[in-house]
């Protein structure tokens, strides 16, 4: 089990289904907008310019042709509309607007009146039949008159029903889903993307979009429903892919022009789609990247001077990819795109993100860096692109994008391919930053707080110090300068380090009493597998013993190299009873569980982290 790998891993994204806003249509408004040669009733003319002939009291008494041309704005019920004592009221309304109005309340009634139907297997396979009908139908007219669109216009539109009727189908894919594949409507539906009509397009992209949300049909249910649906969505999802939708799909992003509100909609949606394809099975990841061009799409995308909801799901995305697969790593180095990234997070150097979409947007930039940075050629890109200079640049502004930039350095630095960007982070003068972000002297609200609390930044520090340590050449002045920082000020990062080593036995102390109440309830019902026992050490890892494991590396470099601070050490340890054999006892444990095959594929760079482990603690039961 290679220990720094569990932890060398960004988290995915969070997977909340993202939604856009529904917009209202421009035929709707243009639709409701009064006519410009109808007069509104301010406009009546004088009455002066009226008749002098008077009203008689009774409506019957005027003569009804002349009604309309003096009912004020053209009120169709001026004259028609009266009360028990025969004062009339109009409504203020022509005729065309109450029409209108008419076909609202109309549609409004048969939206109540008609609610949907049951979903039940004859009634899918009747939605189906009128999809394939539609499909077919302009698929006919369109080749019978390719110049002549007023010929399938008609049966355009009725494809456009057809597949939103479809939609509901996502609410029960246990029965429908199964039922789209053996019917053959998924090369139907795939054959819709490459339509000459791009609203249709749209339409089957949010159609796919929907019928491949990992949560269909799973609100409410139980788990045995949830099961099923699981089941039937990955029957869809093989058949989908099985018909190049993922090709289909990134041919569409670049025929789609986002400055029209509907096709920017229908990006989302294909964004969407892949985020869900992916979520289902992320080894198809691999097959995305290589088969098509999405990677150079997302990286185009991110480059938007303009932020918008789709610039964020595409950092998503990416950072998606990014963690599926070596090749796609690969893939994102070819494409200068570490150049790129690099260059989108400047734009938060001495500013925070404005709102929380775009915080969204700089975290998974900073997760994709992450993920790619575990390739030796991805850490050879960072460097060349002054990555480190901009990391430590960050770590500098005490805004929010410190913490990923720490964050970021600890992974850049590890491992033998980090040697040189140790080197190169001590030449920029990084040590005064790490270590002022080490001891808490910035900022200062923070003082107030236990300093040795284990939070996530104090991690990455000590994952950057250890790198240090084991990458920096010996006698090296870069590697004299990072021991003269645990010298100064009467070894005081010594001290800190003790401190957080208390703290992070403290919790791992009270994960083991859970442990072990959980081993007596094991042992009592049966036998404890192997599995558990893997859990277990996952559980310590979490509660506090990587903590503990990563501290006392460092100690046990401080110690080995320098003779005033291993005494001070000691002398420390003895005030809580402990000696340095309790720092080899954490060292071991740390040994044990690092894998062989991954330790001794890194000899040819230099000594294994097993040999090197072996070495310390050799030393340190020599000084016992």
């Amino acid at each position: 089990m290679d220990i720094d790998k569990l932890f060398k891993v960004p988290k995915l994204p969070s997977g909340v289904k993202r939604k856009l806003p529904d917009t209202p249509t421009p035929e709707i408004l243009k639709k409701m907008r009064p006519d410009s040669d109808v007069e509104m009733v301010s406009d009546v003319p004088d009455h002066t310019t009226i008749p002098a002939k008077p009203r008689s009291a009774r409506v019957e008494d005027d003569p009804e042709d002349d009604r309309d041309s003096f009912a004020p704005g053209g009120d169709a019920d001026y004259f028609v509309e009266e009360d028990e004592e025969g004062r009339f009221y109009g409504g203020g309304l022509t005729n065309q607007q109450k029409e209108i109005l008419s076909i609202f309340e109309r549609a409004e009634e048969d939206g109540i009146e008609d609610q949907p139907e049951e979903v039940t297997l004859p009634s899918i396979r009747r939605v189906l039949t009128r999809f394939e009908r539609a499909v077919n139908k302009n698929q006919d007219q369109r080749s019978k008159y390719p110049d002549d669109p007023t010929k399938f216009i008609d049966s355009e539109a009725d494809l456009d029903s057809a597949i939103k009727s479809l939609l509901p189908l996502a609410q029960s894919p246990t029965l429908a889903y199964p039922e789209i594949v053996r019917s053959g409507m998924v090369s139907l539906l795939i054959g819709l993307l490459s339509h000459e009509n791009v609203d249709i397009v749209i339409d089957a992209v949010e159609l796919l979009n929907e019928l491949t949300d990992e949560d269909v049909g799973n609100e409410g249910e139980d788990e045995e429903v949830q099961e099923g649906a699981q089941g039937a969505l990955k029957v869809l999802t093989e058949a989908l892919v099985d018909h190049s939708v993922l090709e289909l799909l990134v041919d569409n992003l670049s025929r789609l022009n986002e400055e029209e509100e509907s096709d920017r909609q229908g990006i989302f949606h294909i964004i969407g789609a892949f985020e869900n394809i992916l979520g289902f099975n992320p080894d198809l990841s691999e097959k995305l990247v290589v088969k098509t061009k999405i990677m150079s799409w997302l990286l185009d995308r991110i480059q938007s001077k303009i932020h918008d909801e789709n610039r964020c799901y595409a950092a998503e995305l990416l950072s998606i990819l990014l963690q599926n697969g070596s090749a796609n790593r690969q893939q994102l180095g070819k494409l200068d795109g570490v150049e790129i990234i690099l260059k989108a997070l400047s734009h938060f150097r001495r500013r925070d993100p404005v709102d929380a979409d775009e915080m969204e947007f700089m975290e998974n930039l900073f997760d994709s860096l992450c993920s790619a940075l575990s390739e030796p050629e991805i850490k050879s890109s960072f460097l060349a692109s002054e990555g480190v200079d901009l990391m430590l640049l960050m770590m500098k502004e005490k805004l929010q994008s410190k913490s990923r930039s720490i964050k970021t350095l600890d992974y850049a630095m590890s491992g033998p391919a980090g040697s040189e960007i140790c080197s190169t982070f001590v030449e920029a003068l990084g040590l005064k930053t790490l270590f002022a972000a080490f001891m808490g002297k910035t900022p200062r609200k923070q003082k107030h707080t236990a300093s040795a609390q284990a939070t996530e930044d104090a991690s990455h520090i000590l994952g950057i110090m250890s790198s240090l340590f084991t990458n920096l050449p010996s006698d090296s002045s870069d590697r004299i300068r990072l021991l003269a920082k645990f010298v100064e000020n009467n070894y005081e990062k010594v001290d800190k380090l003790l401190e957080m080593r208390e703290h992070a036995f403290g919790r791992l102390k009270a994960v083991d009493s859970e442990i072990e109440a959980e081993k007596k309830e094991l042992l009592a019902e049966g036998t404890i597998e192997p599995e558990n026992e893997e859990l277990w050490y996952l559980q310590r890892l979490d509660g506090g013993l990587f903590i503990l494991q990563t501290v006392d590396y460092i100690l046990a470099w401080v110690a080995m190299e320098d003779d005033g601070a291993r005494a001070h050490l000691i002398k420390m340890l003895e005030r809580k009873s402990l000696t340095l054999g309790s720092v080899r006892e954490t060292l071991q444990i740390y040994h044990n569980n690092i894998d062989a095959d991954d330790s001794d594929s890194n000899s040819s760079s230099g000594p294994s982290q097993r040999e090197i482990l072996e070495h310390l603690m050799t030393f340190l039961q020599g000084c016992s």
